[in-house]
């Protein structure tokens, strides 16, 4: 019994180390909504889960990329270019500036399609530059967020684009079961990813490719076809998540999701992502992405200045992946 007490002492010390960040953030949320009654209203959260949905599934997209130890920097670029993209091909004929001023304003499921197709070409470049020529993901995503940058800078002139047809805006806007569409597309794709992760040979390998990857590659694993679909899965996400971002938003530039890689990689790590390879949840991303944009927006209303926020954002990061690599170390 004595053993049993000393045993469960250790699993719940174990769980509140490795779970810090969450508990000090939850804490701080829950501080400010007892000092801020509105902050736990039904409109605040409405928009804080509208935004956690887009940033859900950028977060899904990296995760499988940090979970084979890669990484991909280009997610807020791509899904910036993605965005931009969007807004050109759903702008309504007449629109006073419009990008293709004789092009028919596109059916809302064409540009997805359109928009996701294209970030899939460059998912597929950024998989076959870190499989076959060996470049590490770090290095090669970062090059690819510049020459995405500098390819939506030179396409649209560093114009904002705007004038959206109101079925593409709509999705921002419209309900199913007075839950946001934007709500039930992420938890669509949530589910699918748990599926591809926990019930297929892809998710597998995918975890077998992180624990260690020669290994995998003795076993039998296509460790350059398995890199390659998870890259160009991730940049389809980040697709998706600049149409929903530019129909959320009403428009675009070329600074759109500036950042976003950065808030996605480290709420993949609060989440419980190994930032080394083979150890990562779908649920597990939710959690992180939620804390995290909890976070951001107890700031806010703590009238924090937004100088300050970007400090303390860089500082959960840093401590996240402090712990991830501590626990890393523990186990070997």
């Amino acid at each position: 019994m004595e053993a049993t007490k000393k045993l469960n002492g250790k699993a719940v010390g174990k769980w509140l180390s490795n779970n810090a960040i969450i508990m000090m953030m939850l804490a701080i949320t829950l501080i400010v909504g007892i000092i801020h009654p509105n902050f736990f209203s039904g409109t605040n959260m409405i928009n804080l889960f509208k935004n956690v949905s887009i940033r859900y599934i950028i977060a899904l997209g990296i995760s499988g990329c940090l979970i084979t130890t890669g990484n991909d920097l280009s997610a807020g670029r791509l899904a910036g270019f993605a965005a931009c993209l969007a807004c050109i091909f759903a702008q309504t004929e007449g629109a006073s500036g419009k990008f293709y001023p004789n092009m028919p304003t596109l059916s809302t499921p064409v540009v997805f399609i359109l928009v996701i197709a294209i970030c899939a070409i460059v998912g597929l470049c950024n998989g076959l530059v870190v499989s076959y020529l060996k470049v590490q993901p770090f290095i090669a995503t970062l090059g690819m967020q510049q020459v995405v940058y500098g390819i939506c800078l030179v396409y649209t002139g560093g114009t904002p684009i705007g004038s959206l047809n109101k079925n593409f805006t709509s999705l921002a806007s419209n309900t199913i079961l007075k839950v946001p569409v934007l709500i039930w597309i992420a938890l669509i794709v949530a589910v699918c990813f748990w599926f591809l992760y926990n019930k297929t040979r892809h998710g597998k390998y995918m975890y077998a490719i992180g624990g260690n990857e020669a290994a995998a590659e003795v076993a039998g694993v296509n460790v350059h076809a398995t890199k390659i679909r998870i890259y160009i899965l991730a940049s389809c996400m980040f697709g998706l998540a600049g149409c929903l971002l530019a129909a959320k938003s009403g428009g675009a530039s070329v600074n759109t999701a500036m950042g976003y890689e950065l808030d996605a990689i480290a709420a993949c790590t609060i989440g419980g992502v190994s930032t080394t390879g083979g150890v990562g949840t779908v649920p597990g991303v939710l959690v992180g992405v939620l804390v995290f944009e909890l976070m951001k927006v107890a700031l806010q209303f703590m009238n924090v200045n937004s100088s300050y926020t970007y400090i303390v954002q860089g500082l959960v990061i840093i401590v996240a992946v402090a712990i991830d690599i501590r626990k890393y170390l523990a186990k070997k």
